[in-house]
């Protein structure tokens, strides 16, 4: 069973049940954690990040991604883009997966939760001053430290032999700098594989699914990390 597509899809997975997981249960109404705030939510993602590197690691991944512009920055850097297709498929469909657990294992909470707003900030990011452009950027600076701090944290130079958990604190630190203009997607799977799960699941009391917004957290996200590979491979790290 372990293999790359399925180590990338397990890892995406738990990466969106623990990171979505905790925006639930700081926004559904009657959760134990609700109103825990934003430090709460960056923490959450952190661990989540760390959870999912180590699981995609450990059931046949050699690269735990988990993110398609993660993917395709290192594609940029090696001029290898083989992995490009199924590396982003598995995130996908792991996306979707996660983001639906999170439906299930919050069931009872979305029907006495009246905020149709809330319920999709569960899923999927959402700007907190709509400008598309403003909002593009943000996604593609986000991204690009994302994936240049991470090529770092892997380089000859550091060699970090806990790589996972300094990828979820580097994570951790882009939620608390750079995260609050868009809820930093930094992933184009980890929003649009939860969007489309917000669509078509029976989620009680839910509305649109902002198809309007949504883009831009692919859109940024693939520009930036492609920014850094690019830059990575031109410093030779």
């Amino acid at each position: 069973m372990h293999s790359p597509f399925f180590g990338e899809f397990m890892g995406t997975l738990i990466l969106i049940l623990m990171g979505n997981g905790v925006v639930a249960g700081v926004l559904l109404k009657g959760s134990k954690g609700e109103g825990a705030g934003w430090l709460a939510i960056t923490a959450g993602w952190a661990f989540a990040v760390m959870g999912g590197v180590v699981t995609a690691l450990a059931c046949g991944s050699p690269d735990g991604h988990l993110n398609p512009a993660v993917t395709i920055a290192v594609a940029v850097r090696t001029g290898d883009f083989s992995n490009v297709p199924s590396y982003i498929l598995a995130q996908m469909l792991g996306a979707f997966c996660g983001a639906t657990l999170v439906w299930l294992h919050y069931l009872p909470h979305w029907g006495v939760t009246p905020d149709p707003a809330a319920k999709l900030a569960c899923f999927s990011t959402g700007p907190a001053i709509r400008h598309p452009a403003a909002n593009l950027l943000a996604e593609a600076i986000g991204t690009f430290v994302l994936v240049f701090v991470a090529f770092a944290i892997g380089s000859k130079a550091v060699g970090a032999p806990f790589a996972p958990a300094l990828v979820g604190m580097l994570v951790w630190s882009i939620g608390l700098s750079l995260g609050g203009p868009t809820g930093y997607a930094i992933n184009p799977a980890r929003d649009l594989g939860p969007r489309i799960a917000h669509a078509v699941l029976p989620i009680a009391g839910k509305k649109f699914s902002d198809w309007g917004y949504a883009a831009i957290p692919i859109i940024g996200p693939i520009l930036g990390g492609a920014a850094a590979g690019a830059f990575v491979k031109f410093a030779g790290m």
